[in-house]
């Protein structure tokens, strides 16, 4: 009975030990294949997993392994994950948040993403369209970076955002884009279009897009004509604006103004920025202008940036006259509450290489002007005040202004209804030329730049100011724009700047009495002198076309020698020409002479070819025995008692064998030699002696 219960004992032991190896064996299995007891999926074997993150980058897979139920963000990038490797199974897995798919091989936006996704990462792939219908499946979706990608703006399914209303970030930079992607959606706040091909803005580009605040347009082909004027004044809430590395020669009108922080234009082709460009930008902080072609700032193009901390103006050839004495003064009264990055003059050369900010002893030397120049519109309600110095250093290059503002220097623009203001008619052919002169005053013009013309002038008696006028011909002076202003009578020049380029202007001066009003002469119209206007024409340059004006600008005593330089460089290039003449002449006469007396010894040498034949042939002579290794034969001189030829230099020779073949040796004479017929062995044979022991040379 006991050996029973042993038996039963053991029995049952053995089947629980089958079972439980059983139950490993089962373990073991699922753990392989990435399910878990309750047939869910564990971590893959070959990735990392940690909690709700899943590592799987990095990998070289080629399609994405079963996941956890619990997996939020996937890291599937640097793998060989094409379209086909996306389980359909992906999109049950709604915990999945963050998915990082770039740089894989995805040829199509991929499907079967989860709906729950809020941020995906597909740069670095070789997506080329966008279908409405797969974005329309992750109506979650706020993030979307399509970076290098061939993405173009055809391939771009018309309202493919439309069922994304939360998009905030878009990213497209370095696709294939040849415009703004239209029906974008109105919740965007951040869009990168860098590095694409976008040439053109239309107004409605943004249209809609309120809540835009980043906005990236760098390294495309933007220039001001094709961009229109009031794109960018639709962005009210936009907080940075970037447009590095395009074409433009001025900074965008109607920029948004109210909450822009950071304005970034380096690497353009800017040459001056219009006077009223940055008004209103009070929260700026950080303007980038480095990289391009600017000379000079209108005085007043920083009035209004208060908050401004970073001012980066490196790369651009600064002309540090009293042009920029405002700009001096500005960078004093703000301190260090701002950082200023490649403000350092070019020119003039006195003060090349030296930071603006440190001109103080030089900018004491220019005059301060009392109240900066005030609109058109101010002007035509009768304010004014005296310019004190309202012109730029004359020896600088003015800055151009717009249609906004007027031209540096002036007090205001005069709408006239009537001609009366002394200037000719510009309807008519004046003969008028760069000056002028006057009972009492002598006027020169000269121009500067495209923009500028410098205003000189000499007076016979002092006066108490002047009142210069100036318009552009090819506008009626009964209507057109006229510009004057006050200058003081201690004055003799007076630079015009903003002026138009390519075009031709009428200046004119008058010397105004002591007790003439500033107000009343400028307002009337009427010279309260009875000394006629002097005028003067000038025409300033067109900015496409090199600058010759700098020819004029040349010193007169070095312009006094470019005559006598030109004399002695014509004297030079004359004796070289005779000289090569002389060497040519002297090489043909000498290659005649050579070839005369050539000819005359090659014609005696055939008339007496008995006498040398070894001259004849070129054959070197020699008084030694001469061996010809051939056949056995020697060459030996005469004897001296022979009679001398015609010629003294040459020697006859004889040929006689070394080892005939009778074993003795034969001899010719020379004038039997000589008599021998030429060209023929007639000779040898009447002396008997055979033909094959001869050579005749």
């Amino acid at each position: 009975m006991a050996s029973e219960g042993v038996v039963e004992l053991r029995d049952w032991l053995f089947l629980l030990m089958l079972c439980l190896t059983l139950l490993a064996e089962v373990l073991e299995i699922a753990a392989a294949t990435g399910y878990d007891e309750e047939g869910d999926p564990v971590c893959p074997s070959v990735c990392r997993c940690d909690e709700d993150f899943i590592y799987c980058n990095d990998r070289g897979l080629s399609s994405i392994p079963p996941l956890p139920p619990s997996a939020t963000v996937l890291y599937l990038q640097n793998n060989h994950i094409d379209n086909a490797g996306l389980p359909t199974s992906l999109e049950r897995q709604l915990t999945i948040r963050v998915v990082y798919l770039y740089d894989n091989e995805l040829d199509d936006f991929p499907m079967h993403l989860p709906p729950s996704l809020r941020e995906l990462h597909l740069q670095d792939n070789n997506i080329r369209t966008l279908p409405r219908a797969t974005l329309a499946r992750m109506p979650l979706l706020e993030k979307l970076h399509l970076d290098d990608n061939s993405v173009s703006t055809v391939s771009i399914e018309d309202q493919a955002f439309v069922d994304n209303p939360r998009l905030r970030l878009l990213f497209l930079s370095r696709n294939h884009l040849s415009s703004i992607p239209s029906g974008l959606p109105a919740s965007l706040e951040e869009l990168r279009l860098d590095d694409n091909r976008i040439s053109t803005i239309p107004t409605h580009a943004f249209r809609g897009l309120s809540s835009l605040r980043r906005l990236v347009l760098d390294g495309n082909l933007l220039a001001n004509q094709r961009i229109a004027d009031d794109t960018f004044s639709r962005l009210s809430n936009l907080t940075e604006l970037s447009l590095v590395r395009n074409s433009l020669l001025t900074p965008p009108l109607n920029l948004p103004s109210t909450h822009l922080q950071r304005l970034s234009l380096q690497d353009n082709a800017l040459i001056h920025i219009p006077r009223g460009s940055l008004d209103g930008m009070r929260r700026l902080q950080r303007l980038d202008l480095s990289g391009n072609n600017l000379t000079t700032l209108p005085r007043g193009l920083f009035k209004d940036l208060d908050s401004l901390g970073q001012l980066l103006v490196r790369g651009n050839p600064w002309h540090c006259g009293c042009n920029l004495r405002w700009l001096h003064d500005w960078l004093h009264a703000r301190g260090n509450s701002i950082t200023v990055r490649g403000l350092t003059c070019q020119g003039p050369d006195k003060v090349r290489d030296m930071a603006l900010k440190d001109l103080t002893s030089q900018m004491e030397e220019c005059e301060v002007p009392g109240i900066v120049a005030v609109g058109a519109g101010v002007g035509a309600t009768g304010s004014e005040t005296r310019d004190r110095g309202g012109g730029a250093d004359v020896g600088g290059v003015a800055a151009s202004a717009t249609t906004l503002a007027p031209p540096q220097g002036s007090l205001f623009t005069l709408r006239s209804k009537r001609p009366g203001l002394g200037l000719p008619d510009s309807g008519l052919d004046y003969t008028l030329g760069s000056s002028g002169v006057g009972k009492s005053l002598a006027l020169n013009v000269k121009p500067l730049a495209p923009d500028s013309i410098r205003v000189t002038w000499s007076v016979a008696q002092p006066t108490s100011s002047f009142r210069l006028s100036w318009l552009r011909l090819g506008t009626s002076a009964a209507m057109g724009s006229i510009t004057e202003t006050l200058v003081r009578g201690d004055r003799r020049e007076y630079l015009l700047t903003s002026l138009h380029p390519h075009s031709s202007y009428i200046i004119c001066m008058v010397p105004l009495a002591a007790s003439s009003g500033g107000k009343g002469v400028m307002a009337g119209g009427n010279t309260d002198s009875d000394e006629a206007p002097v005028c003067a024409k000038a025409e300033t340059s067109d900015p496409s076309q090199p600058d010759v004006g700098q020819e004029d600008n040349q010193d007169p005593e070095h312009m006094a020698t470019l005559p006598l330089a030109g004399i002695i460089g014509g004297a030079t290039a004359i004796v070289s020409l005779a000289l090569i003449v002389a060497v040519f002449c002297w090489y043909r006469h000498r290659a005649g002479r050579l070839s005369s007396r050539d000819q005359y010894s090659r014609g005696s040498a055939r008339k007496s070819k008995h006498y040398d034949d070894y001259i004849e042939s070129g054959t070197k002579k020699d008084t030694t025995i001469l061996e010809i290794r051939g056949p056995g034969f020697q060459m030996t001189p005469m004897v001296t008692h022979q009679p001398l030829q015609p010629m003294p230099l040459r020697e006859d020779y004889i040929i006689h064998t070394i080892f005939p073949s009778n074993g003795t040796g034969l001899y010719k004479g020379a004038h039997q030699v000589s008599n021998a017929g030429y060209g023929t062995n007639r000779g040898y044979r009447e002396g008997g002696i055979p033909d094959i022991d001869y050579c005749y040379t």
